[in-house]
């Protein structure tokens, strides 16, 4: 594992969470504004494109990580997927994501699930596993950030079906960050290409989106 971490932030907190969905279920009540994509639609439409040409059936099952108000979840349900699960460890965010996909997407569930404390085997095992923004949030946390990402990738590892693959979209760690994290336990089976900037003669990627396979 990779010794340098992220400095702290509030993002990293479930008290700023809570905060941030309770104001976005008030804005999805009043207006029908379903809230924040994290990261970007284009970033989020990337990652939902690889999916569905990856060649997985439509029936396997899916889980998100950290779904948030469902975003990922809804559009992978349009494209024809069946067997998906948004989890969140913030109770509001899985309320938001309720209201939004209520009637229209009867094939999402969603369910309160924290990686880092609660049992992942409750859950059962998954054909793909998605995370965009959970593993940030875990590196910013202000308390025990290093032992929050190792029981995370323990996690990942454990509720991967065989062959399942594991896609996570990072703003905060570099395609080679992550594969020095995930590499022992998880084998690289791509990465997904994402907009690139050139800064100081040094050429970098604003967000990282890299595919795992269960070894």
């Amino acid at each position: 594992m990779d010794d340098a971490e992220l400095e702290p932030s509030e993002l990293g907190t479930h008290t700023y969470w809570q905060k941030a969905y309770t104001k976005e279920i008030i804005n999805f009540e009043d207006h029908g504004d379903p809230g924040d994509v994290w990261f970007g639609e284009d970033s989020a439409y990337r990652v939902i494109k690889w999916i569905c040409q990856c060649g997985i059936p439509q029936d396997t099952s899916v889980i998100d990580l950290g779904c948030g108000n469902g975003y990922t979840l809804k559009e992978l349900a349009r494209e024809g997927f069946s067997n998906l699960l948004g989890v969140d460890y913030c109770n509001e965010a899985i309320t938001l994501a309720e209201k939004v996909a209520k009637d229209q997407f009867p094939v999402i569930r969603f369910q309160v699930f924290d990686i880092t404390n609660d049992d992942v085997k409750t859950l059962g095992k998954f054909g793909l596993v998605h995370d965009k923004g959970t593993y940030d949030a875990i590196s910013l946390s202000p308390e025990d950030a290093k032992l929050k990402r190792q029981k995370y990738i323990d996690q990942v590892v454990e509720m991967l079906a065989e062959n399942g693959l594991f896609v996570i979209t990072s703003c905060n760690w570099t395609e080679e960050e992550l594969l020095k994290h995930f590499a022992e336990k998880l084998k690289l089976k791509c990465i997904i290409p994402t907009p690139q900037f050139n800064f100081g003669g040094k050429v970098g990627n604003m967000v990282s989106s890299v595919v795992f396979v269960a070894k």
